[in-house]
């Protein structure tokens, strides 16, 4: 793996990226922000509002028999607004991102953006969505004040569309890409998981659609989060493979900008033999370029639960506490709870070192819709 980031210019992986567990509390003066015991600082918020979701996707869902979460159990329109108020205002949040499931699905997804736009003008605010749907809704989530979104697509073919996703909705998707491009909700970033002899073959072809339209690709590395547990770390289609299969149509460049703290490595794309820069592509590489010593994300499930890594197996609750009043005192008890969820953030891929697929790993029972990405 190294010899290949080698020859593209890019810094070796080290075998460990974060240092050695420890299982302290946290200490009492930590009483700002949301750091963790090894140096890491959350500032980025991903808050998901359901966990329902109108795609089956392979590498997330089970083809059916998934029992969702009753919508008294869900955060409300209310307590999304009074968390976002406390993560900004108390712990240090700087970006948000909504996530699900497919917050779609939420009839109060405008009006919940609209008040935390109100709410915290400068703040970012942006949308991880299938895009089924997204065409009704695109011009309204602009007006209300959404900066921006991301939109996963995996495909332009819809007989691997309807294999990856279990469903036939790709001109859904399409339409609502388009849609959002002409409500101004720029950049428009498209995710991407490639799998092995479905969609492997359709990454430059993707690439190179999403060019031509100013959209920013990212390729995701199949991660196991499941609902099936069906990952091998065998099975999956790697960084150094995607960067592979792009270089038959692409040239790729490290982009010389600062990574700081975003989960793709960029790379400047243009064509072999040309000067001309078209524009970038992102590599996720959580499996085999983990970048856990620079995570900066705290997750909250939709029932309120603090994720404070994709990975981890405790979880700190915020519901009970969120329902229990509104005083400051209940306040300060949501922050100190938030925060002692993260303190204990584990070190990478929910254990003591990088290493998914790993003998010692041990998948989460949550699949990546009852998460939140």
């Amino acid at each position: 793996m190294n010899t290949q980031r080698v020859a593209l210019g890019l810094p070796a992986v080290p075998a460990a990226v974060v240092p050695s567990a420890s299982t302290q509390p946290r200490p009492a003066g930590t009483s700002s922000g949301l750091p963790d015991q090894f140096g890491r600082v959350a500032s980025d918020m991903r808050l998901s509002l359901t966990d329902k979701c109108n795609l089956r996707c392979t590498y997330c869902m089970p083809e059916d028999g998934l029992e969702w979460l009753k919508k008294d159990k869900l955060l409300n329109a209310a307590e999304i607004v009074r968390l976002v108020g406390l993560g900004v205002n108390k712990l240090g949040v700087r970006e948000l991102r909504l996530t699900g499931g497919e917050p779609l699905v939420r009839a109060d997804l405008v009006e919940i953006i609209a008040a935390l736009r109100r709410n915290h003008p400068e703040l970012p605010i942006s949308l991880t969505t299938n895009g089924v749907g997204l065409a009704k809704k695109a011009q309204a989530l602009a007006d209300a004040g959404l900066t921006r979104l991301n939109v996963s697509m995996d495909t332009l073919h819809h007989d691997a569309f309807l294999q990856l996703t279990r469903r036939p909705f790709l001109d859904q998707v399409l339409a609502g890409i388009e849609a959002a491009a002409a409500a101004g909700l720029h950049p428009i970033k498209v995710n991407a998981v490639l799998l092995r002899g479905i969609n492997d073959r359709h990454g430059a072809e993707l690439l190179a659609w999403c060019l031509e339209r100013g959209y920013e690709l990212r390729f995701i590395e199949q991660m196991p989060l499941d609902a099936d547990h069906g990952w091998t770390r065998e099975g999956m289609i790697t960084a150094a493979e995607i960067r592979e299969l792009l270089s038959s149509d692409f040239e790729l460049a490290p982009d010389p900008r600062s990574r700081d703290g975003a989960p793709a490595e960029r790379f400047e794309v243009r064509r072999p033999g040309s000067a001309e820069l078209l524009g970038t592509v992102g590599i996720i590489a959580s499996v085999t370029e983990p970048f856990c010593s620079d995570c900066r994300r705290t997750r909250i499930t939709a029932e309120g639960k603090v994720m404070s890594c994709l990975f981890s197996r405790t979880e700190g609750d915020l519901l009970p506490l969120l329902r229990a009043g509104s005083a400051q005192s209940d306040d300060d008890a949501v922050v100190s709870r938030w925060q002692d969820a993260m303190w204990a953030k584990p070190k990478a891929h929910g254990m003591g070192h990088p290493g998914l697929g790993d003998a010692d790993f041990v998948q989460p029972e949550r699949s990546m819709s009852a998460i939140g990405g």
